[in-house]
């Protein structure tokens, strides 16, 4: 019986199934389903660095599609196509743009940025603008650097007047100062802490004494009758009162002596003349006094 499969025939299904094994597996690896639909875009670049096969696409920080080739233009040299393939149901409105940014873990990352205010949309295989995403470390050298630059005479001459303030004798003397006004307070705060240990405890001790005292003071007074005394200054009040009207009453000897002036008048000339008798009789003794001794 003839075989229907000679061994070279083996051999060759064989090695046609590897190769399409090792197609299907390097593809997998690059993260390309060739068994999912998908919608293939150009998109044009003057600069695609760290862009490669297989490098993600993503819309809103979500992955829709991969890089699948990058073709230079040899005749012109300054456009370089990159063809991508995007998920099936994923649409671009016209008017959209796609860009190059750097991934944290290296390598580069297609970006597109959509114009959501069209409903027109490109058809699978139209050329799509690319651009490149702002690189940080492009915009600080061709921004920052020039006003770094600006920047240095102005700083050179700060520095300057800090030196010649550093090295100023002023300088020197106030941080003298400010050594001298530490040591003063230093000072005084032991001298506080010893008021505080030894003078504040007397006080406080003082000060409970006066408070025991103005305590015994306060019980002896919430005993004491103040509307039995209140009533008693009254009543001698009113009998002081009582014996300044009668004082001032000419109705009676005493009154008559503080309120008659004649009676005044009367007492006064009669001191007088006792005072003039009484110099009279030390100037002239003998007119009054006789002696005898016979």
């Amino acid at each position: 019986m003839k075989k229907i499969f000679t061994k070279e025939a083996k051999i060759g299904i064989v090695s046609i199934i590897s190769l399409a094994l090792l197609y299907f597996g390097i593809n997998y690896l690059k993260g390309i389903n060739l068994f999912k639909p998908a919608n293939h875009y150009e998109v044009i670049f003057t600069n695609v660095k760290d862009v490669t096969v297989s490098s993600p696409v993503f819309v809103d920080g979500f992955k829709v599609g991969l890089v699948r080739s990058l073709s230079l233009d040899y005749q012109t040299l300054d456009k370089i196509t990159v063809d991508i393939s995007l998920e099936k149901e994923m649409r671009i409105p016209k008017g959209s743009y796609i860009t190059v940014s750097k991934s944290f873990l290296g390598g580069a990352e297609l970006h597109i940025h959509l114009n959501k205010y069209v409903s027109d949309y490109y058809t699978p295989g139209d050329t799509i603008e690319g651009r490149l995403a702002p690189d940080i470390m492009g915009t600080v050298e061709k921004e920052m650097l020039p006003q770094v630059v600006n920047l240095l005479p102005k700083i050179d001459s700060i520095m300057t007047g800090v030196q010649m303030l550093l090295n100023h004798p002023a300088l020197a003397q106030s941080f003298v100062n400010i050594e001298r006004t530490t040591a003063n307070l230093e000072k005084s705060t032991n001298q506080l802490n010893g008021l505080l240990l030894k003078d504040v405890p007397v006080i406080v001790s003082n000060l409970k004494t006066v408070t025991n005292d103005f305590a015994a003071v306060s019980s002896e007074l919430k005993g004491i009758d103040f509307n039995r005394t209140f009533n008693s200054i009254n009543a001698t009040l009113d009998n002081l009162k009582l014996t300044t009207e009668k004082l001032n009453s000419p109705e009676n000897s005493l009154g008559l002596l503080l309120n008659d002036k004649q009676l005044y008048e009367n007492l006064n000339s009669t001191a007088d003349n006792a005072s003039k008798l009484l110099l009279d009789l030390k100037q002239n003794p003998k007119r009054y006094v006789h002696f005898s001794v016979f």
